[in-house]
C-alpha cells in the first residue's frame, strides 16, 4: 500500500455512462465496486463527486437565473450523486459517510473537518458533497481544498481519459501522454488539469495530483498499490517526457 488517505475526485458526467443526463446504474455500481476493492487494501478514501449530470451553476446565467442561486443548484446536485455513490457502496456492505457543505440534516452530516478525519481512522469512506458550500467554486477546487484538510496523500482525478497529452488527440493524431510532469510545467504548457484555484491549491500545497482512467478495471486499487497509472503531477519530478501512449481526449474541468 503505497497511500495511507486519499482524496478521490469523480465527475458527475462520469456517472451518466452512455446516458445524456441523470445516473447510470450500471456505472454507479461499478464505481462502487472499484472503491470497495481498494477500501480493502486499508487506504482510508475520501470522494468528492461533481454534479455535472444533474446540473452546472455555470448554465444559470444562460438561462436567465442568477448565478449565485445557480451554483447552489449545482451544489445539491452533487449532494443527489453523493447519496447516489453512497447507497451504492452500502448495498455492498461499506461502511460510509455523507458530509455536506451545506446544512442538510435529514440526509448528511454538515462538514466538520475533525469528525471527517474520525470517520476516515475509522475506516469508513466519506463523501464530501456540496462543494465546499460557497458559490463560483468548482467541485475541483471542494476536492483540492477537503484534499488538503484531511491531510490526504494525494488527489486522484478519475476520468474517462488515462492521463494528461501534449494536446487534444481528437484534434491532434501526434498527441501523446504524460507519464508525470510538474506543476510549473503544467501551467506553462497550458494544459488542462483542474481549474487554476483547485490546481494552485494542490501546487502551493506540495499535493500530487494523478489523472487516471476511472473506468478501467482495477485502475484505483493499482494506484494505491504503488503501480504507475495515468499521469502523476508533482512539485519536484523530473522534466517529464509524454509516453508514446496515444489517447482520446484532455479531462474536462
Amino acid at each position: 500500500m503505497k497511500y495511507k488517505r486519499i482524496l478521490l475526485k469523480l465527475s458527475g458526467e462520469a456517472l451518466m455512462g452512455q446516458q445524456q443526463y441523470g445516473i447510470d446504474a450500471d456505472r454507479l455500481m461499478q464505481y462502487a465496486e472499484e472503491i470497495k476493492t481498494a477500501a480493502a487494501t486499508g487506504t482510508e478514501i475520501a470522494v468528492v463527486i461533481g454534479g455535472g449530470n444533474i446540473f452546472r451553476g455555470v448554465q444559470a446565467e444562460a438561462f436567465g437565473l442568477d448565478r449565485v442561486q445557480g451554483d447552489y443548484m449545482g451544489m445539491l446536485a452533487t449532494v443527489i450523486n453523493s447519496m447516489a455513490l453512497q447507497s451504492a457502496l452500502e448495498k455492498l456492505n461499506v461502511n460510509t459517510r455523507l458530509l455536506s457543505g451545506v446544512t442538510i440534516q435529514r440526509v448528511c452530516e454538515p462538514y466538520i473537518r475533525r469528525r471527517a478525519l474520525r470517520h476516515l481512522e475509522k475506516g469508513r469512506v466519506v463523501i464530501f458533497g456540496a462543494g465546499i458550500g460557497s458559490p463560483y467554486f468548482t467541485t475541483d477546487s471542494a476536492a483540492s481544498l477537503r484534499a488538503i484538510e484531511i491531510e490526504a496523500d494525494v488527489v486522484l482525478k478519475g476520468t474517462r481519459v488515462d492521463g494528461i497529452y501534449t494536446a487534444d488527440p481528437e484534434k491532434d493524431a501526434t498527441a501523446v501522454r504524460y507519464p508525470d510532469i510538474t506543476f510549473d510545467e503544467v501551467m506553462a504548457k497550458n494544459l488542462n488539469v483542474m481549474d487554476m484555484t483547485a490546481f494552485t491549491l494542490c501546487k502551493e500545497n506540495n499535493l500530487p495530483i494523478i489523472v487516471f482512467d476511472m473506468n478501467k478495471e482495477g485502475n484505483l486499487q493499482r494506484l494505491i498499490e504503488g503501480e504507475k497509472v495515468g499521469t502523476l503531477v508533482s512539485m519536484n519530478g523530473s522534466e517529464a517526457q509524454p509516453s508514446s501512449t496515444p489517447g482520446t481526449l484532455q479531462p474536462a474541468i
